[in-house]
């Protein structure tokens, strides 16, 4: 039996994607689409959906992800802009009503890998640096996935980590993370070069919210 799926923000770059993916994929089907302007609380009370998937827009992941626990549904918000406080709030909440969900700021499995990897390469460099570079439509900057970055970095005691962001048409999705010592240099890059680097993480996700209890923040909880 496949899982329902509500997706909000259908109607943009990567909501309409995901829907695509979900008609192929075998497992879960769309039980209803929001897009802008629809009460995303409303059609997730009434469409029978289990899971929520919000591509919306950047601010609006902790609100959306909220109204879907309220509602009953396990999100998992690919929405850029949720706080880490906000991901500890979602998961109290999830956990007082026995749901799961995860806070995905991309859905890619290089990025995944290249988190593990920049952990790992804090505990040893001092200093380092962030260069996301991103199609000239892409409206936040610095990314969400480089500002994760950076606060991977942070936790692994690496201080002011500076980003830089460049804007250019022919370009889709690179960050590289370029780390420092005496003598030597460590340069760590991901490029996505189209959507559909997106699809198997974004069905690992919505696999892992359906059986997980909390909310989580990253694509590797469900790679473990």
């Amino acid at each position: 039996m496949s899982a329902r799926v509500l997706v909000s923000g259908a109607q943009g770059r990567m909501g309409s994607f995901a829907c695509a993916l979900l008609e192929r994929a075998g497992g879960f089907e769309v039980a209803a689409r929001t897009v802008r302007g629809d009460n995303l609380g409303e059609v997730a009370r009434e469409c029978g959906a289990e899971l929520g998937l919000d591509f919306t827009v950047a601010g609006l992941g902790f609100d959306h992800g909220l109204a879907l626990l309220e509602a009953g549904l396990r999100p998992v918000i690919g929405t850029s802009g949720v706080s880490s406080e906000e991901v500890r709030e979602l998961d109290r909440y999830a956990r007082k009503r026995d749901l799961g969900g995860l806070v995905v700021a991309n859905f890619s499995l290089g990025i995944a890998c290249l988190r593990q990897a920049v952990r790992a390469a804090a505990r040893t460099f001092a200093e380092g640096e962030i260069i996301e570079l991103h199609h000239d439509t892409k409206r936040d900057a610095p990314s969400a996935t480089a500002r994760e970055l950076r606060d991977l970095m942070g936790a692994e005691g690496m201080e002011e980590v500076a980003i830089h962001s460049v804007r250019l048409p022919g370009l889709y999705a690179h960050h590289e993370v370029l780390l420092g010592g005496p003598g030597e240099t460590l340069s760590l890059r991901h490029d996505t070069l189209g959507p559909e680097a997106f699809g198997p993480g974004i069905l690992a996700g919505l696999g892992y919210a359906l059986v997980a209890t909390g909310v989580d923040c990253g694509l590797e909880h469900a790679l473990e």
